[in-house]
């Protein structure tokens, strides 16, 4: 089974693989196989933020103390 990239390296590799397409030069066959791995990639980011809002989300205090509250991704 092949290891677990870190979320930064996810990025890093989906940042390659965008710079790869832009560039236009891979086959056509390559360049599907890339475009699979990047929205693989995508959905492994998205799916560390969601998990990482969710920690936010429990680790969030209020006046009271510790409490759950959803993140808004402002300040207020």
């Amino acid at each position: 089974m092949a290891k677990k990239r870190s979320f930064e390296q996810s990025m890093d590799r989906l940042e390659e693989i965008v710079n790869a397409l832009e560039r236009g030069d891979a086959p056509l066959d390559e360049s599907l196989t890339l475009f699979q791995e990047g929205a693989k990639l995508i959905k492994d980011c998205t799916d560390a933020l969601d998990k990482a809002q969710q920690q936010v989300s429990l680790l969030a205090k209020t006046e009271n103390g510790p409490a759950e509250e959803p993140f808004t991704g402002t300040e207020d």
